[in-house]
This record gives structure tokens, C-alpha cells and sequence, in this order.
């Protein structure tokens, strides 16, 4: 007698490889995909949606994107075999506004599906061409059904896919899936919150998630996955918060900061002041200072995070500086070493291309037990968290550009003495609203003053046809003693535009197609240039060239060796050129408001009067009246807020070190926009507190505690 196979138990723990028709290439396929159990796929949540419902006529098809068009079969399909194995079936089809040529390619058999005097829904592009007889329709390749209104969905979800994978098949893999798992998956809101706040429930939201009803039902899906997301995240928060406010902190009691105020060649700002005393108030404590200093490039942040290392100096304790690069790392080190050293506070640089014997040396000095030979103030990169570095006395732990690191990097830092003062600081002004869920662990010092004197930057949006005159603009910078910054977004000739659905998750309730141009690739510019401009010295840097290659060059840069940088993003953050007097940014409609701003503060450094010139050929008014905004202000906080507003949280979390300009980092929200769900953050954020008060520990709620505890183990959801 033959083996009867054992029927496999699924669980929502299962491979995706024990659902039918996945074999190791289509697993392999779901890895990339980010897809490695079933639990992965129900939450593999699509990244837009078709909306098929939205039926018109040929003669209202969209002209900027796809339609759903119900015709009827008016001719019998013909196959006609091109060159090679190439097939073309051609049909006409019609509604009562005309008539459309139908053309399909490499489908033979449609031959013989299409009968004449049928009805089926088509969804794809409408081309229309006006000729003398009227106008004239064409389909190629749309997606076809047989017109059967009460069965057809309205909806029809895209998912996100890697090479492999087709949509048809996640979307059968999803349904399968989601038919047997949907109502037994553990639902970790407590009922009484689902209730209080007229949410779903989480089964409904799965199944219409994927598989939509309507458009109300999308919406209250959205809306439980979101506050989910934003539940789980302000509990997160909160625990880490109470954790990071304990007290045994060294009480930093003097605080006469005059003599370094003295050595400032300028009057302090307001706004840098109330830092300052923001900061030494919370020093002069046991309680561990965890504070964070936000403002605009060149508000004077280091400034304050000055005062703070000389107040832990004059009480005998260290002091430790942490930069997310080795060039923003230097350069802290070259304005802070000298003004320390001649107040008497020992300084040191660490970073990965210091020499093993200097390595060695400086880790004996800031290890060293006697006060007048160690270490005050070491400035570094993430070589100051290696197991091997220890200090004798640490009290202040600064991290610049706080949002580049982890939450496991900035503990490990913190944890040297596990009772050190902690201080950030971000250079990019964010607001209020999207600071206290970034930073909601810590307290927030706003520096929103400018220095005197600090000049305005003019900035000037043009399209591509005055490239000459930019190009002799670029001329007349050099020749007047200046440098330029150009920077592109991305190494090599590709293009990454987007091609969504019709229907994004950010903009449940509206139709938006983004369209953009093709991306100026910074190689192949850089050599356009310098046959454009053979008189000038041009380089190119970018994220994928070793440490060493970029060093040298933002040497040459800085020294004015280098009259043109054309770069990436790599040039964000830590370049300091006070001769650049020129930012050019190609495709400026590709990045986030904010992150232009970061750019442009790369220029007005110096005495020169300075300019930014932003180039798109991006159709849109949309995209022009968002780049408008640069054009309008100079205030680094008015241009957060339109950034939020328009594109979300995605250009604060950035990590711009490399070409990529693709925004991600810090918090890796799958569902949750913080610039659309406002509203719904501050009422999850009032849950998750009304809960730890009514239940610190979670006792009553053990599986929403073992769920947090997988995510505080690594940087999920923090990072």
C-alpha cells in the first residue's frame, strides 16, 4: 500500500514555501520581498491599489494614468505572428463614445477568449489621437474581466514585489492566507481602547487591507493598522523614556561658563541662551539630562553644545562627542580642540582612520584616574563605542545629527557609565508635532534665532533651458574667487521613478499618479561639465568612493584646490567651505524640502553673497508650488512644516550619507504617515498613557508586553 502523505499544519509561523505553488525560487523571491513566514505575508501590505470602479468612457479617459472602461467586443480577434516568436492579437472594441483598438501582445489564446457582442471591463491606458473623423482610441495590454458587475472588485490592491514575484500571484498567495488566518490572529489592542476610540477590529482591517470593500472600508482599515502602529510605538516610547530618567547621574553644580563665553567672538542669540540654561538645569542634577537641541543649519548648536562640555570640564568630568561621519567629526574637532585647549580641556580626536598607536593612547588617557593627565573631551564617530573604550569619568554624551544613529548605538554610548547626561542635537528643524514622536524619550530645546550677520541665501527654481546661462553663471562664480556645489541624486544613468498604484496608502479618498523626469546622474554630469567648462577644475564625489577618496577630495575642496564638487547627497552634512558661495541642485523635485534646505545651508558660509539654483523639469504645479516654498523662505522651521505637510516624515529620517534618494531610517513605519495621521498619533499617544497608568508593567496585558519586549531587543521600530 502506497504512503499517504501527512497533511502539513499551518501556522501563522509556517514558511511561505508550505503554501502551494511556492517552491524554493518563489521563497527565495518572498525573502527579498521582505516575506519569510505567513505571518510576513498577511502583513505584506500592498503599496497602492487599482481602482477598477472608477468606470468612464473612452472619451473621458484620464490623460495621466490608467482607466477602467467597460466595452463591448465589436470585431472577432486576429493573431498575426510578428518577426521572431513575437504575437499580436488586434480587436476593436466600443462604448457609446466610440470606438478602440484593442491590441495585445504574446497572448495568442486571447484569440479565441474575446467573442463579438461580449462585455468586459479593461483597465489600463486610454491612448487617444484626434484625427480628422474624430478621435481615436487604442489599449495596449490592459488588464481585461468579463464584465460581471456584482462579482467584480472595485478595488484591486499592487504589492510591493521583487524579481520573481507577480502581483497575481502574491494577491492568491495573500487571499489564501488571509481566508485562513485572518480571525484567529492575536489582536494585542485591549478591547476597551478599540471601543473608546471606534476602531475595527483587526481581522476586518486585514481583510480590508488587501481585499477592499469600498473606500469607507479602506479607510477605517487604515485607520486600525495606523493607530496599531502608533499605539505600539508610544508604549515604546514611554517605557524607553522611564527608563532613560533614572537618577545617579554626576550633579555637574558649577556652571560659570564666562571665561568660554569670553573666548566667543560674538553675542550669544536668545534662543542659544535659553539652551543653555535648559541644559546646565538639568546637569545640575542626579537625574540623568536627556535633552535634545534642534534648530537650522548655522543657528549655533555647537555653541551650546560647548557650554554643556565645559560645564562637565569645571566639574572634573568628561565629556564625549559622537558625529555620525569622520568629516563632521574633524570638523567639530578643528573648532572645538583649539577654544579647549586655551581654557585648559584636554581634547581628543577618535575616529576609525586615527593610527593604532594614537588609538592607544587616547583610550589610556580618557581610562586614565588622575584628573590633571586624562582625557576631558573626546570627539568621534562611532569608534568611541567599541568594547575596548572606557572612561574614568564620563558624565555628558553628545550625539550630532541625532536621528543618523540608533537607539542601540546612543545606549551603548550612554552605557560606558550607564549614568552619563545625554545630550542631542539635529540640524534639521522639525515641528513640534513630529519632534515629540521622534523624540518623544527626550526633553526639547528649540533654537529657532539666526546669529546677526548670518546672510540670506537668494534661491532661484529654472528648468532645463537656461542651462547655458547656469553654466555661465557657474563661470562667474569661479572667476570672481568662489566655488560651486552640484549636487545630483544618484551615481549612475538610471531612473528610479516610481510606478504606483492608482491609490496610495498616504491618500485613501484620492487619485494621484506621480510622474518624474529622468534623474541627472552625477558621473555621467560631472563629465558633461567638464567638457562644458574645460577651464575649470571639476570633481566628483559620492558615497560609494572609499573613505580615504572622499577625505582627500573634500580636502582639496576646502582648500579651494577644487573649483566645482559635483557630488550626491553625501555633501549633507559635516561640509563646512566658507569660500562656496554656489549650491546647484538637479532634479531638485526628487528631494524633500527639508533635505534641499540641509543642502543649501552648505553655501553662505563665508563673506560672499550666496545662491542656490534649483533645477526640475517636473510637469506638475504641485512640484512647482512645493520647490516654491524654498524660493519664498529662508526659515529652516516654515520649510519643515510645508515638507510634513506635503511629503511626510520621510526626509527627517534620512540617511543621506550615501547617493540614495530614497528617504529611510529612523522609524520604520510600514502604516503610519506622521504628517496625515496627526490627530490620530495624539489619540494613540493618549491610550498607550492612559494605559501604562492604569497597568505600568502590562501584567494584564502580557501578550502586548511579550510583543514590545521583541521590539525593544533590537532598533524595530526605534532605531
Amino acid at each position: 500500500m502506497a504512503a499517504v502523505k501527512k497533511e502539513t499544519v499551518l501556522t501563522l509561523s509556517s514558511p511561505v514555501s508550505s503554501l502551494p505553488g511556492v517552491g524554493p525560487a518563489k521563497a527565495a523571491a518572498y525573502k527579498k520581498a521582505g516575506v519569510a513566514t505567513l505571518e510576513d505575508l498577511i502583513y505584506h501590505i500592498p503599496r497602492g491599489y487599482e481602482n477598477r470602479g472608477d468606470i468612464r468612457e473612452l472619451d473621458n479617459a484620464r490623460c495621466d494614468g490608467k482607466t477602467a472602461v467597460v466595452l463591448t467586443i465589436a470585431t472577432k480577434p486576429t493573431s498575426t505572428r510578428l518577426r521572431g516568436r513575437m504575437t499580436v492579437v488586434k480587436f476593436k472594441a466600443y462604448d457609446d463614445s466610440g470606438v478602440c483598438d484593442m491590441i495585445f501582445f504574446n497572448q495568442p489564446y486571447l484569440r479565441d477568449t474575446f467573442t463579438v457582442g461580449s462585455q468586459w471591463r479593461f483597465y489600463g491606458n486610454v491612448e487617444v489621437k484626434r484625427m480628422r473623423t474624430g478621435l481615436r482610441f487604442s489599449m495596449s495590454g490592459p488588464v481585461y474581466e468579463r464584465w460581471e458587475p456584482e462579482k467584480l472588485k472595485d478595488f484591486n490592491a499592487v504589492y510591493p514585489l521583487s524579481e520573481g514575484l507577480s502581483q497575481k500571484q502574491v494577491a492568491q498567495n495573500v487571499e489564501e492566507v488571509i481566508t485562513k488566518f485572518a480571525d484567529n490572529i492575536p489582536d494585542l489592542l485591549p478591547s476597551e481602547v478599540r471601543t473608546e476610540y471606534g476602531l475595527c477590529t483587526l481581522s476586518f482591517a486585514l481583510r480590508n487591507i488587501h481585499n477592499p470593500e469600498d473606500f469607507p472600508a479602506l479607510a477605517r482599515a487604515k485607520r486600525r493598522l495606523v493607530f496599531d502602529e502608533l499605539f505600539q510605538f508610544s508604549l515604546l516610547v514611554s517605557r524607553q523614556g522611564k527608563h532613560t530618567r533614572e537618577t545617579g547621574a554626576f550633579p555637574c553644580v558649577k556652571q560659570n561658563i564666562s571665561p568660554l563665553l569670553e573666548k566667543f567672538p560674538y553675542e550669544l542669540t536668545g534662543a542659544q541662551k535659553r539652551a543653555i540654561r535648559d541644559i546646565a538645569g538639568d546637569m545640575k542634577t542626579e537625574t540623568r539630562m536627556s535633552r535634545i537641541v534642534i534648530g537650522d543649519v548655522g543657528c549655533g548648536k555647537t555653541a551650546v553644545a560647548a557650554a554643556a562640555i565645559y560645564i562637565a570640564a569645571l566639574n572634573g568630568r568628561q565629556s564625549a562627542l559622537m558625529a555620525p561621519t569622520e568629516i563632521l567629526a574633524r570638523q567639530h574637532y578643528e573648532d572645538l580642540g583649539p577654544l579647549f585647549e586655551s581654557l585648559g580641556v584636554r581634547t581628543a580626536l577618535l575616529i576609525g582612520a586615527t593610527t593604532a598607536a594614537q588609538k592607544k593612547k587616547i583610550k589610556a588617557g580618557l581610562l586614565c584616574e588622575d584628573p590633571d593627565a586624562r582625557i576631558d573631551l573626546v570627539i568621534g564617530t562611532q569608534a568611541l563605542i567599541t568594547a575596548d573604550t572606557d572612561f574614568s569619568a564620563l558624565s555628558l554624551v553628545i550625539t550630532d545629527e541625532q536621528h543618523r544613529f540608533g537607539v542601540g548605538q546612543r545606549a551603548a554610548l550612554a552605557g560606558k557609565t550607564g549614568k552619563a547626561h545625554v545630550l542631542a542635537m539635529s540640524a534639521t528643524p522639525i515641528p513640534r508635532s513630529l519632534a515629540l514622536v521622534l523624540y518623544g524619550d527626550l526633553d526639547i530645546s528649540k533654537i529657532d534665532e539666526m546669529p546677526v550677520g548670518r546672510q540670506k541665501i537668494d534661491t532661484y527654481l529654472v528648468d532645463e533651458t537656461k542651462r547655458d546661462r547656469v553654466n555661465s553663471f557657474i563661470e562667474k562664480t569661479v572667476a570672481d574667487g568662489g566655488q560651486a556645489y552640484i549636487v545630483c541624486p544618484s551615481i549612475d544613468e538610471r531612473d528610479d521613478g516610481l510606478d504606483g498604484g492608482d491609490v496610495g496608502l498616504e491618500d485613501i479618498g484620492s487619485v494621484e499618479i506621480t510622474h518624474h523626469t529622468p534623474l541627472k546622474a552625477a558621473k555621467v554630469y560631472a563629465n558633461e561639465l567638464g567638457e562644458a567648462l574645460p577651464k575649470l577644475s571639476i570633481a566628483l564625489i559620492h558615497g560609494k568612493l572609499k573613505a580615504a577618496e572622499k577625505e582627500a577630495i573634500m580636502t582639496g575642496f576646502a582648500a579651494g584646490d577644487i573649483d566645482v564638487l559635483v557630488s550626491t547627497t553625501v555633501i549633507e552634512v559635516g561640509v563646512n567651505v566658507p569660500n562656496a558661495s554656489l549650491m546647484i541642485i538637479e532634479n531638485a523635485d526628487r528631494f524633500g524640502l527639508s533635505q534641499l534646505h540641509q543642502l543649501r545651508g552648505r553655501v553662505g558660509r563665508g563673506k560672499r553673497k550666496s545662491c542656490c539654483i534649483l533645477i526640475s523639469d517636473a510637469p506638475g504645479q504641485t512640484a512647482k508650488d512645493r520647490l516654491g516654498a524654498m524660493v519664498r523662505t529662508n526659515n529652516g522651521f516654515e520649510i519643515a512644516e510645508e515638507d510634513l505637510k506635503n511629503r511626510g516624515p520621510g526626509d527627517f529620517l534620512a540617511s543621506s550619507a550615501d547617493d540614495s534618494i530614497r528617504q529611510s531610517g529612523g522609524l520604520r513605519f510600514r502604516f503610519a504617515d506622521l504628517a496625515g495621521d496627526a490627530s490620530l498619533f495624539a489619540d494613540a499617544t493618549n491610550a498607550a498613557k492612559a494605559l501604562l497608568e492604569a497597568d505600568p508593567q502590562l501584567e494584564k496585558h502580557p501578550e502586548l508586553r511579550a510583543f514590545l519586549e521583541t521590539k525593544t531587543s533590537g532598533d524595530t521600530i526605534l532605531s
